[in-house]
Parts: structure tokens; C-alpha cells; sequence
């Protein structure tokens, strides 16, 4: 496994993280409270949850990579 210094691998997971809070945030408001789109058309609410996903997707993504290659069964960072 590689090495990566515990600072780097702290921020990159953080960010990870906040992406997914983010976009599980989006898509919860998109789904409790669609008449937030206000004057937006259907098209808008379609992107906006589109781009959530896609943002859920690729923080999930980061995290297993971070936990796949830099951390070993004790959660150490290598």
C-alpha cells in the first residue's frame, strides 16, 4: 500500500465527507421541499438532483479509495 501523510489523507477525507453530507442535503431537500425550486422548471429540479447524485457518487467513490488504498485493517493510515 502506498503512504500518504495523515494531513493529506485527513483533508481528503474530510472534503469526501462533506461532499457526500452536501449532496445527501440536496437531495433530501429536493425531495421533502420540491416547491423550493420556486420559478425553476421541472428540468431544473431534474439537473439539480442529477448533480447531487453525481456528487454523492464521487465522494462515495473517494472514500473507498482512501480506505482501499491508504489505511489498513486497523484504520492506520499507510
Amino acid at each position: 500500500m502506498a503512504k500518504l501523510d495523515k494531513r493529506i489523507f485527513d483533508m481528503l477525507k474530510s472534503e469526501a465527507q462533506a461532499d457526500k453530507n452536501k449532496a445527501l442535503l440536496s437531495l433530501d431537500l429536493l425531495k421533502n421541499f420540491p416547491s423550493g425550486i420556486g420559478d425553476h422548471s421541472t428540468k431544473d429540479f431534474w439537473d439539480n438532483a442529477t448533480e447531487a447524485l453525481k456528487l454523492l457518487a464521487s465522494a462515495d467513490e473517494r472514500l473507498e479509495t482512501l480506505e482501499k488504498y491508504f489505511t489498513d485493517t486497523s484504520k492506520e493510515v499507510l
